[in-house]
């Protein structure tokens, strides 16, 4: 599989992810990378932006380059897996703090709806 397909296969992988925790989401629009352009789209999560890699060797600082040039001022996550491995979400320590203090999402944005999935985590 060629990394533009694998790549492609990621956003639907993760966007999937998301829609079983209880988030609408859907792969992106993809210009050229710019926070119209997000890898995944949910309006629950409007305020995040979302990078995601489906490679085997990440060069996980490179990721975070993009996403915080890409984001436009918002918080962004990289989300990343390899074969055969569990998804993994890389951010900004300040915003995992602020996620903790509940200071994320920004008020006035949609909370996340519990399902019975996520009340079981």
């Amino acid at each position: 599989m060629n990394s533009r397909r694998k790549g492609k296969v990621g956003e639907r992988e993760f966007a999937s992810l998301l829609r079983e925790h209880g988030f609408d989401a859907r792969r992106g629009q993809q210009f050229s990378g710019s926070p119209d352009s997000p890898d995944v789209v949910s309006e629950a999560l409007a305020w995040l932006h979302v990078e995601v890699k489906r490679v085997q060797n990440l060069n996980l600082t490179d990721a975070c380059v993009q996403a915080e040039g890409d984001c436009g001022g918002k918080p962004w996550i990289v989300a990343h897996r390899r074969n055969h491995a569990p998804w993994l979400i890389t951010m900004r320590a300040e915003t995992y703090f602020n996620f903790l203090r509940g200071v994320l999402p920004p008020e006035g944005q949609p909370k996340p709806k519990q399902n019975e999935r996520t009340e079981n985590v």
